[in-house]
């Protein structure tokens, strides 16, 4: 006889969601280069965002709902002169750190930017910190908020491991909500029921969608979209705060849960065969790994498949550039991933558009010897039509051991290699570049260039003694993690 009625015994929480909310309360960070990794992460990320500023598309977005609103104890922008709710203010923030496709980046079975959880832990800590000290109590520390950030590379980096939520349609910034989500709440001071809570929203709170990161819609969305998401953190975790019910089996839940509803191979009737089921692998327990090997993007603000390509273009353009009518085709040999993302035939629509095109990467360092966001604007694009003569002319072929090692965790490359053929039968050299300089196996070669990139971008909107001010204390270790949050932040207003 079939069942007429659901069974309706409360469940104990998805054992993912109480692993995440453990490791969120309670485990301590004990990684000398974690610690560093994340300072250097901070600096990153908000000189991104800085520069971020000078593009009229991305600060049409900033600023209060409402004009005029004021906020006691306002979250600030950095490089702006706003004072915002935190919900708000994250959104802001998270805009203009993902804008210009230039923070750190993680790569594995999904893809992302876990500094874009900056967003909500930047502007939590400074409205609790400003809060705070406004009644007497000590404010948080940039220590705080560099654990924070350790915290939420470790959540969104883990579960990126082994599971691809870009396979099932969802955009990477589901794991931003969640990471962002647990941090904010910790800042916030949840005990484990709201924490519980907060993370079973942000797995039920219905997820993006990757169409405008691809052809033929890839568009100014997924610049934002990370804001997005680590706003709506902030308010999920407030909500839980407020004690909120959670949804305990928000991933499991038969027919209704997320692991049915989205990640798993669905009918019309959403009856799943076992073999159709896919849950989460959580392959290694939440540490410190992730900050210790997050991509940065220091050369180029490109999309991270393509970085090594605009490498080995800039290594080639002096073979090139004074040869480009004598092409016959250039060869970009690449990794499984890179194909399957970024690489594009036809017309590429606007900038959001050629700074997610392989090809489009490739051939502009090879033309002109850099690549820099102007370069994806549309003023630059219509001004040179040999970008597209050059990218009419590229082959992209898969190399077996460039997509095998991209996954393997000892190594965990982000191989491209170009070679440019002539019309009179004669070629450049076949130039490899395995790894970004931005990679854990180049950090050396890569931090001071990092910091060069840091002291550059805060020049866009800083004078030369604010700009001096702020390296300096970011380059100490001891120094930035004790200066309270609203004091950090303040030296960022403008």
């Amino acid at each position: 006889m079939s069942a007429t009625f659901d069974l309706n015994e409360r469940p104990d929480y998805d054992q993912v969601i109480q692993t995440i909310a453990d490791y969120t309360l309670n485990y301590r960070i004990k990684s000398k280069e974690a610690w560093n990794t994340a300072r250097n992460c901070l600096m990153d990320t908000l000189g991104c965002g800085l520069l971020a500023l000078r593009f009229p598309e991305c600060t049409k977005h900033l600023g209060p709902l409402v004009e005029g609103t004021v906020v006691p104890h306002g979250a600030r922008v950095p490089g702006t002169s706003f004072r915002l709710d935190p919900v708000k203010a994250a959104w802001d923030i998270g805009c203009i750190i993902r804008w210009l496709d230039y923070n750190d980046t993680w790569l594995a079975a999904e893809w992302g930017h876990p500094s874009d959880n900056l967003g909500g832990i930047l502007a939590v800590a400074d409205h609790l910190s400003q809060k705070r000290v406004a009644e007497g109590k000590s404010p948080l520390t940039m220590k705080d908020v560099l654990e924070a950030m350790i915290m939420a590379h470790e959540i969104q980096g883990v579960l990126a491991l082994e599971n691809s939520f870009n396979r099932v349609g969802l955009d990477h910034v589901v794991l931003v909500k969640v990471a962002s989500t647990a941090v904010t709440a910790k800042l916030m001071g949840a005990n484990r029921e709201q924490m519980l809570s907060a993370l079973s929203h942000a797995w039920v709170d219905g997820q993006s969608l990757r169409t405008y990161r691809h052809a033929p819609n890839a568009g100014s969305r997924k610049s934002w979209a990370a804001g997005d998401a680590t706003s709506r953190a902030v308010r999920l975790a407030d909500i839980a705060m407020r004690g909120e019910m959670g949804v305990p089996s928000a991933l499991t839940a038969p027919q209704w849960g997320f692991y049915d509803v989205l990640f798993s191979k669905t009918n019309k009737d959403q009856k799943l065969k076992p073999e159709d089921k896919r849950q989460f692998s959580l392959p290694q327990e939440f540490g410190s790994y992730v900050m210790e090997n997050i991509l940065f993007k220091i050369s180029f603000p490109a999309e991270f498949h393509a970085q090594t390509a605009a490498e080995a273009a800039v290594t080639l353009h002096p073979q090139v550039k004074d040869r480009l009518d004598e092409i016959d085709r250039i060869v970009i040999t690449t990794h499984e991933s890179a194909i399957r993302i970024i690489s594009k035939q036809g017309k590429l629509a606007n900038a959001a558009d050629r700074d997610h095109c392989l090809q489009y990467m490739a051939a502009v360092p090879l033309i002109f010897g850099s690549l820099t966001a102007e370069h994806y604007e549309d003023s630059f694009h219509e001004a040179n039509p040999i970008i597209e003569k050059v990218r009419e002319k590229m082959e992209v072929v898969e190399d077996e051991r460039y997509t095998r090692e991209y996954l393997e965790e000892d190594k965990r490359s982000i191989a491209n290699a170009i070679q440019v053929f002539f019309k009179d039968g004669t070629s450049t050299d076949n130039v490899a570049v395995e790894y970004p300089i931005g990679h854990r196996r180049r950090r050396k070669e890569g931090i001071p260039l990092l910091e060069d990139k840091f002291r550059n971008n805060l020049a866009t909107r800083f004078p030369g003694q604010r700009c001096d001010q702020i390296f300096q204390l970011c380059r100490e270790q001891k120094a930035l993690e004790s200066t309270p949050v609203q004091e950090f932040v303040a030296l960022f207003v403008i």
